[in-house]
């Protein structure tokens, strides 16, 4: 990472090309694609059955399935909440990996990169609500308010994670966070944070233990009355969540580009890779999570530990100064 800073005192990154705007969503593509080939073979692993390259062709053919299978349809449905419920996942994936910097490069760099990346988490929030609330069914519908309850627990933990990055740099913006772990990397000494903030990426793209707004009791609950290309975004969405989230964490606490030998940008997608291999595999091993049990997790362990952490680099800020 280049590490040089301008008359003002700010970190000092380059503009992607223009083109990146369109490279960017194919690059985060890309990683969910291989993630979702990754989750499929444990799962088939699961099962007892040797590796095959069936295994981990199945996503694709069933995406390839859902581009041709027809939309399902129920009894007056708000069409267009439920398409822009589906689509609006996928879009808050996108639009928040924007700020996140390959090695030196950024596609959008912003003084508060922090709060933008949460503020697109927060927009799958209502996408979710909507892709529930559209079909007018009853499963969806309660897996939508099921999403809503569980955001309710993990956003503050999530918020107090982003925070303490944030307070470790003395800044909102991503290259300035990165810049601040040249010397040592913020999970050494946030790894409270670190962890709180995994945990928030899961919840967020309702994955692994916190599949709850999706889970089988409802059959499927947002995604029950769901098929075809909507389906298909609806599904792709979540995955898309997950990479972005994983791509965070680098600059947030693995020092982003910083790392001998290799480029800046080469570095940055070894450890996107590794930390979204990490929560794959941990979406495969936890189980699920009722709503009401995380909610009292939250509020009775979570938030003490994190605001314990965030004291950390606050007292490390103020005995600089």
């Amino acid at each position: 990472m280049n590490s040089s800073r301008n008359l003002s005192g700010r970190q000092v990154v380059n503009p992607a090309p223009l083109w990146s705007v369109l490279l960017a969503p194919v690059a985060l593509a890309g990683f969910a694609v291989a993630a979702v080939t990754g989750d499929a073979v444990l799962a088939g692993r699961a099962t007892g059955r040797r590796f095959a390259v069936g295994m981990a062709v199945t996503p694709l053919a069933e995406a390839a399935r859902l581009l041709v299978a027809p939309p399902r349809t129920t009894v007056a449905p708000d069409r267009l909440l439920w398409r822009l419920g589906g689509a609006g996942v996928a879009v808050a994936a996108v639009l928040a990996v924007a700020v996140v910097p390959l090695g030196d490069r950024v596609v959008v760099d912003l003084d508060v990169g922090v709060v933008w990346f949460n503020a697109m988490e927060v927009v799958t929030w209502a996408a979710v609500w909507l892709a529930g609330w559209g079909p007018n069914a009853l499963f969806p519908l309660v897996g939508g308010y099921r999403f809503v309850a569980q955001g309710l627990a993990y956003q503050l933990p999530f918020m107090l994670a982003l925070i303490t990055a944030a307070t470790g740099a003395q800044s909102l913006r991503i290259a300035d966070i990165v810049a601040a772990q040249r010397q040592l990397w913020f999970v050494v000494w946030m790894p409270v944070a670190f962890l709180v903030y995994l945990a928030g990426v899961l919840a967020f793209s309702f994955l692994g233990p916190f599949d709850y707004p999706a889970a089988r009791d409802i059959a499927g609950g947002v995604l029950a009355e769901t098929g075809g290309v909507d389906r298909l975004m609806l599904l792709a969405g979540r995955w898309l969540l997950l990479t972005a989230g994983a791509a965070m964490a680098v600059p947030l606490f693995l020092g982003g580009g910083l790392g001998p030998l290799l480029p800046a940008w080469v570095w940055s997608l070894v450890k996107t890779v590794a930390v979204l291999a990490v929560l794959v595999y941990l979406r495969r091993r936890l189980p699920t999570i009722r709503a009401d049990r995380y909610v009292e997790l939250a509020w009775v362990v979570l938030i003490p530990v994190a605001v314990a952490q965030a004291l950390v680099p606050a007292l490390v800020v103020l005995g600089r100064g």
